[in-house]
């Protein structure tokens, strides 16, 4: 599963999506910066007016109409407290096909040019006129035969001459008239190829983007029925979507993490709260006229605990709602809910995290409830939650139950990374110390944001080596690790294993490191899958960055490897093996 965090400052909202793909996520991350980004600028625009007006119109009238739009807005956001739970009982169902890119392909098809227009063909020149070009004779001429022949010959000559004159100018407007059909047909036929290689781009890209959506929309239809099926991976991923689509004020967190038991139908919900700070700080904005100024009344010290109180009832009861009303297959048997806070001590100013409520409510005896008409404090107490009197305070309890990071597998690691220099030959390692110092070097890696990383037994089985669990809101979750200690290059069946203990282990990551190197087909079968593959010589540069140093030499390991067994022949041959 892919997770992208998107924030946008100006609204102060943040939210982790998450999908099946890493296209998917990035789908869900750019629509929903869409949303806020139109939003902010509704909000701007709106805000611009006013101040425009305001200055336009400087008196008191004008002021006092601003101080109250801002005091409805307000009121406006204070009464949407009351009614989380009764929103999210109005909204509609979560269903899987919701999951389904439905995307539409937006890119327009392109036209077909139309022929141009033929030029018009200019007309001809007027033939010549024999009358123009008559002998003009007189009285000599008409009596003097040679006279007459001689006049006639010349304006027959120069009526010739016109006629083949009037002939070329003829020829010329249809040469220069078939030459621009010609150019006109040429263009034409240039303008069609680029119009039928623009259709082919177009049908290609419209035929990528069809199969790109019927592929993800089998895997959410494999996914489903696993979920049908009731595993883990499956049942986790559909019910975070659920969550993630859950509406709540912009300030408020909307993390959470996530844990089925297969065998007890048990989900764990981590879901983090709101703390006082998301809350309103301000309930009316008043235009003082003889200070002309505006003057803010905050929200008052018994509204605040009393609201912050409802709202975590509403959002723990809100929860469950969502989730049994999303279970169509009927494999959530139980729901454990748990509320946790950031909050920071005021008495040591140190950043705490604790969780202040937790509720267990099985299907059967949610189902029951008409939510619609309960008080949440008291169906929170009649479903025996615990809780302290007052939310406000922060007073940590013990959850019913938590999400189990350990493992019976883990083993306690040792140091290896100490004892590296510019001679160890990490190729050539014992795999036992390989392995330790992969859990040692992402140890340090992970370390940094708080998180860590576990061994397991050593079984040598090809299954998970090492355990991560990185707390980090938009990378973080279960990370399996695996170290191959090869010689030769990685084929695509070491990455298909360790995708397949990802999905078992329920895990949101896989990272497969080698002191070889990896094929193209197992670059190829990782590509769009939360796998991560490392090379020898970026474990080298990993290990540099935390200031250790080594090499890899896959020659003089064969030599080794070779040297041995020809030693263990040497031995089991001494022995009569």
């Amino acid at each position: 599963m892919w997770e992208v965090r998107v924030q946008h400052e100006g609204l102060k909202a943040y939210r982790v999506v998450r999908g099946v793909t890493k296209e998917e996520a990035e789908l869900k991350a750019r629509l929903q910066m869409a949303a806020w980004n139109d939003r902010w600028a509704k909000r701007q625009s709106s805000l611009k007016n006013k101040l425009e007006k305001l200055k336009k119109s400087w008196n008191s009238d004008a002021n006092r109409q601003a101080a109250k739009d801002r005091t409805a807005e307000l009121q406006c956001q204070l009464t949407s407290l009351d009614t989380i739970l009764a929103e999210g009982l109005r909204r509609p169902v979560f269903k899987w096909y919701s999951l389904k890119d439905q995307t539409p392909f937006t890119v327009p098809r392109p036209e077909e040019p139309v022929p141009p227009q033929n030029p018009i063909k200019p007309p001809y020149p007027s033939s010549p006129d024999p009358s123009v070009y008559a002998a003009k004779l007189n009285l000599l001429d008409r009596i003097i035969n040679s006279r007459r022949a001689k006049k006639e010959g010349i304006a027959e000559a120069e009526l010739h001459c016109a006629q083949v004159g009037w002939q070329k100018a003829c020829a010329e407007i249809d040469n220069a008239h078939e030459w621009k059909l010609k150019i006109n047909d040429s263009a034409h036929k240039e303008n069609l190829r680029r119009f039928h290689q623009a259709v082919e781009t177009w049908d290609a890209a419209r035929v990528e983007h069809e199969e790109k959506q019927q592929k993800q929309h089998a895997q959410i239809d494999v996914l489903r029925e696993e979920c049908r099926a009731g595993k883990a991976p499956a049942v986790e991923f559909f019910f975070g979507a659920v969550l993630n689509c859950s509406a709540y004020p912009e300030s408020f967190p909307q993390e959470h993490e996530l844990s089925f038991d297969e065998d007890s139908g048990v989900l764990i919900v981590d879901l983090e709260l709101p703390n006082q700070s998301a809350f309103p700080a301000v309930k009316e904005v008043k235009y003082v006229a003889a200070r002309e100024e505006f003057q803010e009344v905050p929200v008052s010290d018994a509204w605040l605990k009393k609201t912050y109180d409802d709202v975590l009832y509403q959002i723990a009861l809100k929860t469950l709602h969502e989730l049994y009303s999303a279970d169509e297959f009927a494999v959530l048997k139980s729901i454990v809910f748990n509320g946790w806070v950031n909050s920071v001590d005021k008495a040591t100013g140190v950043e705490t995290h604790g969780c202040i409520l937790s509720v267990e409510a099985s299907s059967d005896e949610f189902n029951q409830i008409n939510l619609s008409q309960v008080d949440p404090r008291a169906c929170f107490r009649q479903l025996k939650g615990i809780a302290s009197s007052k939310l406000i305070e922060l007073t940590p309890v013990r959850p019913i139950l938590t999400i189990n990071k350990e493992d019976h597998r883990f083993v306690e690691g040792y140091a290896v990374a100490e004892t590296l220099d510019d001679r160890t030959n990490l190729a050539a390692m014992d795999w036992l110390d390989f392995e330790n110092l992969i859990r040692e070097l992402f140890q340090e890696e992970f370390s940094k944001n708080g998180g860590e990383v576990k061994i397991t037994q050593a079984s040598r089985d090809g299954g998970v080596d090492a355990v991560a669990f990185d707390p980090d809101p938009i990378r973080g979750g279960k990370i399996v690790i695996q170290a191959k200690r090869y010689t030769n290059v990685v084929g695509v069946s070491a990455v298909r294993d360790l995708f397949g203990t990802l999905l078992n282990e329920g895990a949101n990551k896989g990272i497969l490191v080698t002191t070889a190197t990896y094929g193209p087909d197992a670059y190829e079968f990782a590509k769009d899958k939360p796998i991560t593959l490392l090379s020898g010589g970026e474990l080298l540069s990993l290990l540099a960055a935390h200031g250790h140093r080594a090499k890899i030499d896959l020659q003089e390991a064969k030599a080794l490897n070779l040297q041995k067994e020809q030693q263990l022949k040497t031995e089991r041959h001494d022995l009569g093996l």
